[in-house]
């Protein structure tokens, strides 16, 4: 007798999903300095969907392990480690959706299936201009303020607190010397369709930086979908409204 296919991903690089059959998996990627288990309950609120999401080394259930610091070197471990196979999306938020953009390109550049879909929150265009404050270079309080400064997400018990003030720090300082020392090679677009999603209070939204993406994809029109809130508009919603939107999008049922 044959054992049931086991179709949750068993790589320490992947957390959440299920141990059960789906018409369609999801991959998250958390944004700079944020873990998978932000994203593990989605999968309760898009039936039809196994959701996962990245886990990258130093932070959460693989704090001991060394983080990465280089968008090529995360890349390649994520395309050594993960096997993205059957049909599938990515999610990215913030640096997430940079990953997930790189990720896709080098699936291309290997030959490998590529995504269904392409969702990208918060995040610039990978080509679009950066200004770079040299937040991986300060003191760990400094980096830690500035970086909430600019977009929040810290919660205030990390700062009263020193050893989850140094847990968060970590995976924070390899996350932006990951994003202020990428540099975008300019490739052809992507034949995958492409969703852009942000706050309505996102600074990226007063620019080019989002619609930017519409010449990474050959789907046209690329069309922004804004949701009250700022860069973790995410947080903001009340209910699963973000999650009912992706499902529609990858045509599966979503919870009311």
């Amino acid at each position: 007798m044959t054992e049931p296919r086991r179709t949750a991903p068993t790589s320490r690089w992947i957390a959440g999903g299920a141990l059960r059959q789906a018409p369609l998996k999801l991959y998250c990627f958390p944004h700079a300095g944020g873990s998978a288990a932000e994203y593990i309950r989605w999968g309760k609120e898009i039936p039809g969907v196994e959701v996962y999401a990245v886990q990258l080394p130093g932070r959460a259930s693989r704090f001991a392990e060394q983080p990465l610091t280089s968008m090529d070197h995360l890349v390649e471990a994520l395309l050594r480690e993960v096997e993205f196979t059957g049909t599938y999306a990515f999610f990215g938020h913030s640096m997430g959706s940079l990953v997930a953009y790189e990720l896709t390109c080098a699936l291309r550049e290997a030959g490998r299936p590529l995504p269904r879909r392409l969702f990208v929150s918060s995040g610039a265009a990978p080509d679009a201009p950066r200004k770079h404050a040299g937040l991986h270079l300060m003191p760990r309080d400094e980096m830690l303020a500035a970086v909430h400064g600019k977009h929040g997400g810290i919660p205030d018990e990390v700062f009263a607190h020193p050893e989850l003030k140094e847990m968060v720090a970590v995976g924070l300082r390899a996350d932006y010397t990951v994003l202020e020392t990428y540099a975008w090679r300019p490739r052809a677009p992507l034949p995958v369709p492409l969703t852009v999603l942000a706050g309505d209070r996102e600074p990226l939204a007063r620019d080019d930086s989002l619609t930017g993406w519409g010449r990474h994809t050959t789907y046209q029109p690329v069309t922004v979908r804004t949701f009250p809130g700022g860069h973790f508009y995410l947080r903001e919603q009340p209910g699963p409204v973000v999650q009912r939107m992706l499902a529609e999008l990858l045509g599966v049922g979503a919870a009311t």
